[in-house]
């Protein structure tokens, strides 16, 4: 009769490893990420989520900011869209203002973008002053000076009558009141000509030698080279600068003296909204103007982003 001996190595004979609970690996491994995020975290759910929840709920209500919020429904958004004059004509000024302003803005910054890319002295300087009208472009002092450059006896019109021309007096005619804000926006081009230089820095220089080998125009390069593979560059301009327009605030406000004159012609549709909000203290109302801007913004670019797919070439 045989026996069979087992052997036993010293791992078995060791304590059993201790077992750790799912929550305490997750307390060891992201605690300090989590601590460094603190901040940010308290940041985003008091002064973000929160007043974004707030508004929602508020939007539903009739809410003067002195009394306690009533609850009216869905009442706020339909006398938006059947009973009131102002929300279209501001939103029929906005989108002018968005339609003329970007693709002029986008324009004139690849072309300044152009120029610097050829290899000039002292681009760094370039780029530092093209650069100075986005950063000041939509402060108070700068839509002040801008309002006395296109007044009745502004400087616009004093070069004019160097040339013996009469100019109207642009802020307080119709006509031009809002192409001045269109102006100033184009202005303000520096942001979009930077990114749009990085952009042109990263295309190939062989591919324009080659193609001048084969006798294209720069016409045609521009259209069949620089153009197609800078277009990420320029849907990723076009989608921000379009969300800038659509909340331009401040020139409309310091130039119209915070009315939308003349005949509204400058109502921006975030100046109708703080007009709303802080003239008549509809709260409530300007909170629903405020979610039907979201909601415009968000349209437009989900839009942008489906149909990127056709004009949009990346490197695959």
């Amino acid at each position: 009769m045989t026996m069979a001996v087992q052997t036993v190595s010293p791992a078995d004979l060791s304590p059993p490893a201790k077992q750790t609970s799912l929550w305490s690996r997750i307390w060891h491994n992201d605690a300090p990420g989590y601590l460094f995020l603190l901040p940010w975290l308290v940041g985003f759910l008091g002064l973000t989520i929160g007043p974004m929840v707030t508004s929602l709920y508020l939007s539903f209500t009739d809410f003067d900011l002195l009394t306690a919020p009533e609850w009216v429904g869905a009442n706020n958004y339909i006398r938006m869209l059947t009973n009131d004059p102002k929300f279209w004509t501001s939103m029929r000024v906005t989108m002018f203002f968005v339609i003329f302003s970007v693709p002029l803005k986008l324009a004139f910054a690849l072309a300044v973008a152009m120029l610097l890319n050829r290899g000039i002295r002292g681009l760094p300087l370039y780029r530092a002053l093209f650069y100075l009208p986005s950063l000041l472009g939509a402060s108070v002092a700068i839509a002040i000076l801008w309002r006395q450059i296109f007044a009745g006896d502004g400087l616009v019109n004093k070069f004019l009558a160097m040339f013996g021309i009469i100019g109207p007096s642009w802020i307080s005619n119709p006509n031009y009141s809002l192409w001045t804000l269109i102006v100033l926006s184009i202005w303000q081009f520096g942001s979009p000509m930077i990114i749009f230089l990085a952009g042109l820095r990263q295309i190939p220089q062989d591919m324009y030698e080659a193609a001048s080998l084969d006798g294209a125009s720069k016409w045609r390069q521009f259209v069949k080279i620089t153009l197609p593979l800078l277009t990420p560059v320029v849907f990723f301009n076009a989608i921000i600068q379009t969300i800038e327009a659509f909340k331009s605030f401040t020139p409309a406000f310091i130039i119209s003296g915070g009315t939308g004159n003349p005949i509204n012609s400058t109502l921006f549709y975030t100046l109708y909204l703080y007009q709303e909000a802080f003239g008549f203290f509809r709260m409530g109302y300007a909170s629903a103007l405020a979610w039907v801007l979201l909601a415009l913004v968000g349209v437009f670019t989900a839009f942008s982003f489906l149909t990127s797919k056709y004009w949009v070439h990346y490197d695959d």
